[in-house]
């Protein structure tokens, strides 16, 4: 599987055994170092304790170069140019089409800053260009466009790899793929209505400072729009605290009957974060429902329990599973729990100790039986 990593936190959305769950060279795998800005030039923001912030990107000025133009097919097929959308304020970016870790995080950082500009956002066109060199069907981009529900939202451009190759030339995105997961630039760009590029941004993985980036470029968007409109968020961009395993939350559940999951010290816990997203490129129902034997084998062997949470859309997606869950799930709807985890990917496990350390996490999928092996291993570790 593809997947794409920046440095930085990043967060999820499912917790396993407590389950739960909902960038230079990045990539859909393990972190390389970001790319450098341009030479001379500088990142600035709207106050000190944001450029203090290591999960926020507070843009570097590309001083109103021409943003070159290209031609290629969204997700419908149909030929675009960046040109054709003179007039308008766009926002670039380049985006891996199977990728399950920093590129959902742009994507929706880009919905959100429009939707933050109310009737204004109507000025602005939100753009992505596929950065997997192994997934470049029209099909590709739909299921990518459909997972994030992005459809109608967006254009996301695809071409065959040599056209996709010549764009990522004309905006500097270095693609390498590393051991068959994809490394790339997590780049978005800010063009104005005249085509000139503004500003850069290089995403972090930070579930939780989703929002924060979001209210960074519709400020951004704003400054380029006539009349300036007003931002609908203006929350603090300082560093957000996290949650993690020493302690102690209580998380709503995401069962139909309601009620509340706890986390932190006191028992071991195997947490398993997801996002339902998954459901468009994995086979989600039979993972989450394959867990109840590991559920099974852990009461036999006292290994840690599970529990999961996740934030997106998940109450309605178990209702439909059709299959009850022998784990309890819980919402993680600031992504800070899914950042104090530490997590990296969708999904994500980490087993963790009754004293709230984590002895063992996992990238991906595991079957029951290598769930078990893996608890057994590092318990006794």
């Amino acid at each position: 599987m593809n997947r794409f990593r920046a440095r930085g936190a990043l967060s999820a959305l499912a917790l396993l055994g407590v389950l739960g769950g909902l960038p230079g060279l990045a990539g859909c795998s393990t972190g390389s170092p970001p790319a450098a800005p341009p030479a001379g030039s500088q990142a600035t923001g709207p106050n000190s304790a944001a450029m203090q912030n290591p999960n926020l990107d507070l843009g570097t000025s590309l001083g109103s170069r021409p943003a070159p133009d290209f031609r290629l097919r969204n997700q419908f097929g149909q030929p675009m140019s960046l040109s054709q959308f003179r007039g308008k304020v766009v926002m670039l970016a380049f985006e891996d089409s199977q990728c399950t870790t920093v590129c959902p995080l742009t994507t929706q950082s880009m919905l959100i800053a429009k939707q933050m500009l109310g009737a204004a956002g109507e000025g602005v066109q939100l753009l992505g260009v596929d950065a997997n060199p192994d997934a470049t069907s029209v099909a590709d981009v739909l299921s990518y466009s459909r997972a994030h529900g992005l459809v109608n939202q967006w254009a996301f451009l695809t071409g065959s790899p040599a056209q996709l190759k010549a764009t990522w030339g004309l905006y500097h995105i270095a693609v390498q793929i590393e051991r068959g997961q994809i490394d790339h630039t997590p780049a978005l760009f800010v063009i104005d209505q005249q085509g000139r590029e503004r500003k850069l941004y290089l995403t972090q993985m930070a579930y939780s400072s989703v929002g924060q980036s979001a209210q960074v470029l519709a400020d951004e968007l704003a400054s380029l729009l006539p009349g300036r409109p007003k931002v609908a968020s203006q929350q603090s961009l300082a560093s957000v605290t996290m949650q993690g395993p020493a302690d102690r939350l209580t998380l709503p559940s995401a069962g139909s009957g309601g009620g509340t999951v706890t986390l932190g010290p006191g028992q071991p816990r195997l947490v398993m974060f997801f996002a339902t997203w998954l459901a468009e490129v994995q086979d989600l129902k039979s993972e989450l429902t394959s867990a109840n034997a590991y559920v099974a084998a852990a009461r036999r062997h006292h290994l840690p329990q599970l529990v999961e949470s996740s934030a997106q859309a998940v109450r309605a997606y178990l209702r439909g599973l059709g299959a009850g869950l022998d784990y309890p799930a819980a919402l993680d709807t600031s992504g800070r729990v899914a950042d104090g985890y530490a997590v990296q990917d969708q999904p994500w496990f980490a087993l963790v100790s009754a004293s709230g350390k984590i002895i063992w996490s996992h990238d991906g999928w595991l079957a029951p039986s290598a769930l078990e092996s893996a608890a057994k291993r590092a318990q006794h570790a």
